[in-house]
């Protein structure tokens, strides 16, 4: 998937003669959800989903989640669509058999907090998942997709991209009218600041920030970052942030299948600069296997602001048993 294009960003004479494109899309949109009959499953589920197209931060605040439900005793299970995976499901995500071209990179990241199942048909998946034991699910994305009931939806946002023009695809980057999308949301979670005040007023707010983990070596390390994110710059800030010497940085596709000629080329640049090759889990899941002992993932979560209001907000699905 290649990166968010710039006109995204604001409105200009490209987005308009784009907007009856965008009109159309979100027309589809809103007559498929409207028309639909979304199952409703004996367990409760929760769905973390986004606005725009691109990554704002749904997985590490699904792996959040994950670990705070199976730290209080509790049984959850991921459903994924498994993007730019062959295998069609659902398939329960092993980690010693499958990898990034099987499942897709994020359902990999996932299964190491929580069962991870992945498939187009997200009510086969959660059928699945509750014969295998889940008494809550999280629905990784699939906000948009309507045939599955959602007891609590999430919608992240990314502060420092925001909603971009405020138009729906291809005119920007909205999947949908965010009007449409915050009758349907329980609370939005706003990831950084929020410079461009897109937190909407009339919903709950869990303000949060992605943090590094594990990475205090990186400090003063010279550094060749590599990325294929929804927003690579993100994780090029993140490596300034922590303290690293930053002597190059290389931006892929979204989701990009790494090959060992372009490696190599990273490699060799690395060593002329006597620098480390670094990049996001969410790629390093996607190395073939000879590189992943050369290149350092750097690793982040979810640091939430309000753990209290966190709680209570799922109070009605946990029982409380959060805390």
């Amino acid at each position: 998937m290649p990166h968010a294009p710039d006109f995204w960003k604001r409105k200009g004479l490209v987005s308009d003669l784009l907007l009856p494109f965008g009109w159309a899309y979100a027309g589809i949109g809103i007559a498929r959800r409207e028309f639909a009959q979304p199952h409703r499953v004996s367990v409760p589920v929760i769905c973390i989903g986004n606005l725009v197209a691109g990554g704002a931060g749904k997985t590490p605040v699904a792996l959040s989640l994950a670990k705070m439900l199976t730290d209080a005793g509790m049984k959850p299970h991921i459903l994924s669509r498994g993007y730019g995976g062959s295998l069609k499901g659902p398939v329960r995500v092993d980690l010693d058999r499958h990898d990034a071209d099987d499942t897709g990179d994020e359902p990999l990241l996932l299964a190491q907090a929580a069962p991870v199942w992945i498939g187009a048909n997200r009510v086969t998946s959660a059928l699945a998942a509750i014969d295998h034991g889940a008494d809550i699910l999280l629905l990784d994305d699939g906000f948009q997709n309507p045939s599955l009931h959602k007891d609590i939806a999430l919608i992240v946002i990314d502060g420092g991209y925001g909603i971009g023009n405020g138009r729906v695809m291809p005119a920007g980057p909205l999947r949908e009218p965010v009007e449409e999308a915050l009758m349907r949301a329980t609370a939005v979670v706003m990831m950084g600041d929020d410079p461009n005040r897109s937190a909407p007023r009339d919903k709950p707010m869990l303000r949060a920030r992605l943090a590094p983990r594990d990475a205090v070596e990186l400090k003063g390390q010279r550094v060749v970052a590599f990325a294929g994110i929804g927003r690579p710059g993100k994780f090029f800030a993140t490596m300034r942030e922590i303290g690293s010497d930053v002597v190059a940085t290389h931006e892929f596709p979204d989701h990009h299948a790494y090959g060992d000629a372009e490696l190599a080329k990273l490699g060799v640049e690395a060593h002329a600069v006597d620098a480390m090759l670094v990049t996001t889990e969410k790629d390093w899941v996607r190395l073939p296997p000879s590189w992943r002992n050369r290149v350092r993932a750097v690793k982040v979560e979810v640091e939430w602001q309000d753990l209290t209001a966190l709680r209570a907000l799922l109070a009605p699905v946990t029982g409380g048993r959060l805390g």
